[in-house]
Parts: C-alpha cells; structure tokens; sequence
C-alpha cells in the first residue's frame, strides 16, 4: 500500500471480527514502532503485546475498554519511561551533569511513545488491520502493572486494540459523525499564524 493510501485511510477501528491477527503482521507491527523518533537515542518505550491467554487476563479487569472493542485478537500497551531518558541526558556526551526535568520543556518519553503508537496504527493499516487507540486511568496503573511484571519506572499512555474491523466506515457514535474536520487553512499555517 502506498504511504498516501496508510495516510487517508487510518481511522480509529471500534469493531473487530474475531479473525486473529497473524504473528507476522504483529511482528511488523512492533518492528516498526521501535523504528519511532528517540530523543537522544534514548530509546525509553516498552510495548506489551497481548494476545490469547494473556489478553484474557486484562479483559478480566473490571475498567477494561468499551463492549465492542473487546473483540479485538490483539492489544499494545505503549509504555514511556521517564528515568530512561534523565539517565540518557545526564552522560558526558549529552552535556547535562543532572537528571533535572528543568531542562525538558516538554516531555519527550511521551511525545516519542506517542510517535511510536502512531507508527502502530499506520502499520496496521498497511497490514490490512483496523486499530483503535484508547486511554488508561492513572489508578489503573498498578493493577496493570501488577498482573503483567510491568517495572514502575515505564507509565502506560494509553492502548491500542488491533484486529480485523468488523465494519466500513466510520463506527456510529465515532466522532468524525458529530464533528467536522476542521479545515487544512485553520491548522496549518505558513510563516504566520493568522
């Protein structure tokens, strides 16, 4: 599939057949999303690909995701990992000699795992599978972290539930049914913002 076609055709999947996703394209999935930006080569993701038992486990949890999503064959937890990158920037050839989050005007750990996440949902899409990218509590956290060995220094940003969509279009109650794409003019702006 051409990049133009993985563009215009990525939207956020609800639905899912229960077709499982195949090793392969899991495999290419993950082996793209490891190939995301990382500030100063930090490489600070984890990734948690459940499938099968291990799926199951999560989908006992009492907060997990909405009735329809739970057909999905296969779901990612991206995790960004702040420690990885204040020990990165505090060796010699980075030039800091803290581990100070003062130098950081914004926070990179989770700007490059939501890179990442995005290289996810584009492959999937070139894999010919639909995905959807949905949050996580904060007081989710250590029971996911619990039930799965997840070190407390990585902090999940969200999931993502990949499979085969079970629809066309767009889901009903989706937002792009309720709200209007804004237009390239109001987002974009060259030289000036008007």
């Amino acid at each position: 599939m051409e990049f133009q076609d993985v563009v215009r055709r990525r939207r956020m999947v609800r639905r899912f057949t229960d077709e499982p996703v195949s090793d392969e394209s899991l495999q290419r999935i993950m082996r793209n999303a490891v190939r995301g930006p990382s500030a100063g080569f930090s490489q600070g993701q984890g990734f948690l690909v459940l499938t099968g038992e291990p799926l199951e486990r999560l989908r006992n949890f009492e907060w997990w995701a909405a009735e329809e999503t739970k057909a999905a064959p296969a779901v990612v937890i991206p995790f960004s990992a702040k420690d990885v990158y204040l020990d990165r920037y505090a060796q010699p050839d980075k030039g800091w000699t803290d581990r100070s989050e003062d130098h950081w005007p914004v926070p990179y750990w989770d700007i490059d795992t939501g890179m990442a996440a995005l290289l996810i949902l584009q492959t999937a899409v070139d894999e010919g599978l639909g995905a959807v990218f949905f949050g996580l509590g904060k007081d989710q956290w250590p029971g996911l972290r619990e039930e799965f060995g997840v070190p407390d220094i990585y902090v999940p940003i969200g999931m993502i539930a990949i499979g085969h969509p079970a629809e066309e279009g767009v889901s009903e109650g989706a937002s792009p049914l309720t709200r209007m794409r804004k237009r390239f003019d109001e987002m974009v702006h060259w030289g000036q913002w008007k």
